[in-house]
């Protein structure tokens, strides 16, 4: 039996979010008043995994930190969250990376200071590490910058051992989306959102950027899941489309949703289930998680997620 369920290789930083519902920045050296704050997990990578590890998986991470106060409160969270971070480098010559998210409810904007976020590279994950877990997970491909020249060869090494893997590439701020048709050879699972997948693929249509990506995998039998906000998801195995609507939740923050999204569908991936009932147990939990401020603060246990889906049975 492998030690763990699931490796994230990724960025580690916090998240300050300052959230009101007309929150409107403005220079001149201006003071606005906000209903609230909070200094939480952030990263794409990290709120995933503490994501999976609230369900019961067995998780592993690997990234960079620097020696510093953000590094030591990230690694601290996650511990607490039981992901094991033995494998995180802590590096005192690196800045650990920081997002300032200002929270409209309905839409945000991320201010981000890479600092060690984009540290990683690929021949600092070894074979002995990958070969402890049965599935490899990769977030924000885009931010990850020295990961990605090796990271084709980290899939191959990992599928060579063994591993299923998956990657949800989140927005690219240059917006260019190079890089990633090669990649997806070697992915098992695709788990873009709606706008990721049209501006990859340059469709018109949700559907249609769904047949062309799935094309794109690995597998024969491909698995490919969208998030589609207020929409919910569709997964497609490249002959069956399938749709899940939300969970009507009050939303407070949607940050991190996709994130635990992917750590719910992932779930059900390991534990063998169908392809739909991975999706809708994915929108389950992305939609649980918009209950309170932050990407991790209302992340489902197992418990309540399977109840959920019982209801929707």
């Amino acid at each position: 039996m492998k030690k763990f369920d699931l490796l994230v290789a990724g960025e580690i930083n916090p998240d300050l979010i300052l959230t009101d519902p007309t929150l409107e920045p403005r220079f001149g050296q201006t003071e606005i008043l906000i209903e609230d704050t909070a200094l939480t997990v952030g990263s794409s990578s990290a709120i995933f995994a503490c994501g999976a590890a609230r369900l019961g998986l067995r998780v592993a991470f690997i990234g960079v930190v620097g020696d510093d106060l953000f590094g030591r409160f990230m690694l601290e969270m996650m511990k607490a969250r039981q992901v094991d971070v033995s494998s995180v480098i802590v590096d005192e010559n690196q800045a650990t990376g920081l997002s300032v998210i200002l929270n409209r409810i309905d839409d945000r904007a991320i201010l981000t200071h890479l600092g060690a976020i984009n540290a990683l590279r690929g021949e600092q994950i070894t074979d002995e590490l990958l070969a402890q877990t049965r599935h490899l997970h990769v977030a924000s491909y885009f931010l990850q910058t020295n990961l990605q020249p090796g990271l084709a060869d980290l899939f191959q090494r990992a599928r060579a051992l063994g591993l299923t893997t998956s990657l949800d590439t989140n927005w690219d701020p240059e917006e260019k989306w190079a890089g990633v048709d090669e990649l997806l050879k070697r992915t098992t699972v695709f788990l873009p959102n709606e706008n990721e997948t049209l501006s990859l693929t340059g469709a018109s249509s949700v559907e249609a950027a769904a047949e062309m990506l799935a094309a794109m995998l690995a597998s024969e039998t491909p698995i490919l899941a969208v998030k589609m906000g207020a929409d919910g998801g569709l997964a497609f195995d490249g002959e069956t489309l399938y749709r899940a609507p939300i969970v009507p939740v009050e939303v407070v923050d949607t940050v991190g949703a996709g994130d635990s999204f992917d750590a719910g569908f992932l779930y059900g991936f390991l534990q063998g289930w169908s392809l739909e009932r991975n999706l809708n147990f994915g929108v389950i939990c992305g939609s649980l998680s918009t209950r309170t401020a932050g990407g991790i603060n209302s992340q489902p246990v197992l418990e309540e997620a399977l109840r959920v889906l019982d209801e929707r049975s």
